[in-house]
C-alpha cells in the first residue's frame, strides 16, 4: 500500500492506494493551527492541531484505527509544489533531495516548507519507510528555453526569474490516462479556482500558461492572470507590496469581476457582471490556447480537467466555440487526480530499484 500525503498551507490530505492504484481510503485534516476537523472515510470529528507534524500524528492514529498501520505500508509519496530547475523528476527522498527542496523554498515560500514538514514528520515516525516525492513543476521541465526565458538581463535570469509552470501533476495524470491513445498534439486545460493550460506534444509539455508563479496566464477564481508589469508596479507604489500581492492573488479574477469566484454560482446568475466574468474566463482561456496551439504546430485534441473543466459543460462549450477556427477536434474530459499520479510515480521508482 502507498500512502500519499499532500500538505497544504493549513491542511493535510492523505490517500491510500493499493499496488494496482486502486484508492483504498482518503481523508484530510483541515485548519491546521486553529480549530479544524479530521476526516477519514466515514469518520469525522473536530480537532485542534498546532502544526503539520501533529496533524500527521492524528491521521496516522486514525489510519491505524481503520486497520491501515504503518507496518502495512510499502512506501509514502509526497507532493512538493516547486522543484525549481534542480528537481525535474520524481525522486526517492534522501538527505540530498531534502536539501535541494530547502534550496528552492524562496520560489514557493508558502508551500514548500509545509510539504517538507509532512515528509520530515513521517520520517521521524517511520524512519525505515521508503518515501518518494513528486513535483508540481517537473512536468514542464521539458519546455524549450525559448518558452521559459523572460527577455530580462542575465543576472535576473540566473537568480531564478523564469517561467516554471504549475499543475504539472494534474497534466502528468491526464497524459497517462490516455495510454496508447494519447493524441500527438494535445491542448490540456486544468480549470478550477486556479486555472492553466498546457501544450502537450508527443506526451511532453512544451508550453504552459503559468509562469514564474501561479499568478500569470488565464483569468482565475481570485487571481488576475496576466497583467502588465507596469500596472503591478503602479499598484505596488500606491498600496505597497503586501497589499498588491493580496489584491492580485486573493481579490482579482472572477471575484473582482462579479463578486464571486464560484463558477457554478456565476453560471446560475442572470446579470451583466456574471455574464461578463464568464465570458472573460472563456475568452482568455481561448486566447492563451491559441498561443499553445502555435507552440505545437497544430491541434489534434483538447482535454479538460479540474473542477470547472470537468463539471461546467457551458464553459467547455464556450471555449471550444472560440477555438472553432482551428477546426473540429475531439474533446475529452479527464478527472483530475494528483494523488494517483504521486502514487504512480512512487511505484515506478520502486520498480526501478530506488
Amino acid at each position: 500500500m502507498i500512502l500519499v500525503l499532500n500538505a497544504g498551507s493549513s491542511s493535510l490530505k492523505v490517500e491510500v492506494f493499493g499496488p494496482d492504484l486502486t484508492s483504498m481510503m482518503s481523508g484530510a485534516v483541515s485548519s491546521i493551527g486553529t480549530q479544524g476537523t479530521i476526516k477519514l472515510g466515514d469518520m469525522q470529528r473536530d480537532v485542534k492541531t498546532a502544526d503539520h507534524a501533529e496533524a500527521l500524528a492524528l491521521m496516522i492514529e486514525a489510519l491505524t484505527a481503520a486497520g491501515i498501520t504503518i507496518d502495512k505500508l510499502t512506501a509514502a509519496g509526497h507532493r512538493v509544489v516547486h522543484g525549481g530547475t534542480i528537481l525535474t523528476e520524481p525522486a526517492r527522498i534522501t538527505p540530498q533531495v531534502i536539501a535541494a527542496i530547502k534550496s528552492v523554498i524562496p520560489l514557493a515560500p508558502l508551500h514548500n516548507p509545509n510539504n517538507l514538514a509532512a515528509m520530515l514528520a513521517l520520517q521521524d515516525m517511520a524512519p525505515d519507510l521508503p518515501q518518494y516525492v513528486s513535483f508540481g513543476t517537473a512536468f514542464h521541465a521539458t519546455n524549450p528555453e525559448v518558452a521559459t526565458r523572460y527577455a530580462i538581463p542575465q543576472t535576473q535570469h540566473d537568480a531564478g526569474i523564469r517561467r516554471y509552470g504549475f499543475h504539472g501533476l494534474s497534466y502528468a495524470h491526464l497524459t497517462e490516462s490516455f495510454g496508447a491513445d494519447l493524441p500527438r498534439r494535445l491542448l490540456a486545460l486544468h480549470l478550477g479556482n486556479g486555472a492553466s493550460l498546457c501544450a502537450i506534444l508527443d506526451g511532453k509539455s512544451i508550453a504552459t500558461s503559468m509562469g514564474h508563479s501561479p499568478l500569470s496566464g488565464l483569468t482565475m477564481g481570485t487571481r488576475s492572470g496576466d497583467i502588465d508589469g507596469a500596472a503591478v508596479l503602479r499598484i505596488s507604489a500606491a498600496l505597497g507590496e503586501d497589499e498588491t500581492d493580496r489584491i492580485l492573488n486573493k481579490n482579482s479574477g472572477l471575484q473582482a469581476l462579479a463578486g464571486d469566484f464560484d463558477m457554478r454560482a456565476l453560471l446560475a446568475r442572470d446579470d451583466d457582471a456574471a455574464r461578463f466574468a464568464v465570458e472573460h474566463f472563456c475568452y482568455w482561456a481561448a486566447r492563451h490556447a491559441g498561443s499553445a496551439i502555435i507552440a505545437m504546430g497544430g491541434l489534434d485534441a483538447v482535454a479538460f480537467t479540474g473542477g470547472i473543466g470537468e463539471n461546467a459543460a457551458p464553459i467547455r462549450k464556450k471555449i471550444m466555440a472560440h477555438l472553432a477556427c482551428f477546426g473540429e477536434v475531439p474533446v475529452h474530459v479527464v478527472a483530475a487526480d494528483e494523488e494517483r499520479q504521486i502514487a504512480r510515480d512512487a511505484i515506478a521508482l520502486m520498480d526501478a530499484g530506488y
